[in-house]
């Protein structure tokens, strides 16, 4: 069962922390769908802590090992550190850490996402350089079916009522 702490240090000032796998999993997928991202372009595996800062829009999701993904959508593999952090906004996640994608024979570390007109997802290179792909590439079909079944649940919910 996750619980609910208040962060001392000074970047996590004020966060809203919560722990457990389940829960963190829950609050990432409600920080995307949020923010206008699939809910599949961040698949962290046992999470065990994440954070938010809504002042400042700092966010933070630790897991217990570093995670490889494939994305056979785009044919990319990427590399999720123990922590992952970002500043985000609507649409946007910036000031990256903790994500690198393999590109050729190197691994290069993503600093910002952004959606464009909710097609396409633009991810910006340390360096500058940057490529973008259909959100498409990026819906975790579980996810999305139980946002869909919550969604025609509340309905139901507030028809009944």
């Amino acid at each position: 069962m996750g619980s609910l702490a208040i962060a001392e240090n000074k970047e996590k000032q004020g966060a809203e922390i919560i722990y457990g796998a389940d829960e963190c999993y829950r609050h990432s997928q409600e920080l995307l769908n949020e923010l206008g991202f699939p809910l599949g372009v961040l698949p962290l595996k046992d999470l065990e802590e994440c954070g938010l800062v809504r002042e400042t829009g700092f966010v933070w999701m630790k897991q217990k090992a570093p995670y490889e993904h494939f994305f056979k959508g785009t044919n990319t593999r990427v590399r999720y550190d123990s922590e992952v952090t970002a500043y985000v906004e609507d649409k946007k996640m910036k000031r990256m850490t903790g994500i690198r994608s393999k590109q050729m024979m190197l691994w290069v570390p993503i600093v910002e996402m952004t959606m464009e007109a909710g097609e396409k997802i633009y991810f910006k290179s340390a360096v500058g350089i940057g490529r973008s792909f259909p959100a498409s590439a990026f819906v975790d079909k579980e996810a999305e079916e139980e946002k869909k079944e919550k969604k025609s649940s509340n309905a139901e919910g507030e028809v009944a009522a």
